[in-house]
């Protein structure tokens, strides 16, 4: 039976982890009182993830077979916030242009000639990083618009979560690395990108920090879903509306480097650590195309098949 788990604060501030299963939400303290899981946060799972998920699934037979004595422990949606699933990453690492469709849409948008297969010409993936616990927000969070931007652009992305230590592990072995699964939404300012009245040639040129990395930058969740319930990251479909509007509708299978792909390339650099987020790059369909980008009041809704619905709205 599937779970999912999250993260949430109640009405007085503190923080708890929660199971949810068959579409109720429970606290994972108040389920498991006594036992192994009790006062454990979604990190602490992450650390012994393999037996973490044996206990969990344990939990969540018993809330199918014997649900009304673990009525009390139901939370309420709208009671609670939703906090980042992970609230301590070590580091979250990005992938840039690794969808087909958003590689070809951009090259059309700038006329530029983007490699669409880089991967067949022997070309790595790349990565670029955001600044952890600084840029996450939880679902249905408020994110302050950047002073420093009039052009912030959204991106729907597939995020991978880990669940043990990995290095130097191959194609082949790097998703049982994976502890499982959610939404996230790369909140980008474009126009930070590249710095004005400084030469192309200069290494000075290029801000990555401000272009990728502000407060709230980074909304992730609500849930994450064990990886033993996805058959694969490589066939879900990712949509993301704006104001109730269609604005990307695509599918991870048009991934360029496929999660297993960024999960080895990174884990021959520096071992990659349990609670380590991995966002795998944005379909086609985000505002920089076309030139439209958020304002304050918008809501974005990002949904992943089987994972959920994050919810961020622009303040």
């Amino acid at each position: 039976m599937k779970y999912q788990l999250f993260t949430y604060a109640d009405k007085s501030g503190a923080a708890g982890t929660g199971i949810a299963v068959k579409q109720k939400l429970f606290s994972l303290a108040g389920v498991a009182a006594g036992g192994a899981l009790a006062g454990k946060s979604v990190m602490h799972l992450l650390e012994d993830w393999e037996n973490s998920h044996d206990l969990l699934l344990s939990v969540t037979g018993q809330l199918v077979d014997f649900s009304d004595r673990y009525l009390p422990h139901i939370l309420d949606a709208n009671e609670i916030t939703f906090l980042p699933p992970v609230t301590h990453p070590g580091a979250v690492y990005c992938a840039g242009a690794n969808y087909r469709d958003h590689v070809e849409a951009m090259a059309r948008a700038f006329n530029h000639k983007l490699v669409v297969d880089p991967k067949a010409q022997g070309i790595p993936p790349w990565h670029f990083m955001k600044s952890g616990k600084a840029t996450l927000a939880g679902h249905r969070e408020a994110v302050p618009f950047p002073s420093h931007t009039s052009m912030l652009d959204w991106e729907a992305e597939l995020a991978v979560v880990i669940g043990r230590r990995a290095s130097k592990v191959t194609v082949d072995d790097a998703l049982r690395y994976v502890a499982g699964y959610t939404c996230s939404n790369d909140l980008s300012a474009r126009d930070n990108l590249a710095r004005a009245n400084i030469d192309v040639s200069s290494p000075f040129r290029f801000d990555w920090i401000g272009h990728k990395c502000f407060a709230g930058s980074c909304p992730i969740g609500p849930f994450l879903t064990p990886a033993a319930f996805i058959e694969s990251p490589e066939n879900l479909n990712i949509r993301l509306w704006i104001n109730g509007v269609l604005r990307q509708d695509s599918n991870t299978n048009k991934h360029l480097y496929g999660v297993a792909d960024q999960i080895s390339y990174l884990s021959q650099r520096m071992d990659l650590l349990p609670g380590d987020i991995i966002l795998t790059g944005t379909p086609a369909g985000v505002g920089m195309e076309s030139g439209t980008f958020l304002k304050r009041g918008d809501v974005i809704k990002v949904w992943i098949e089987g994972l959920g619905e994050l919810e961020t709205t622009i303040a």
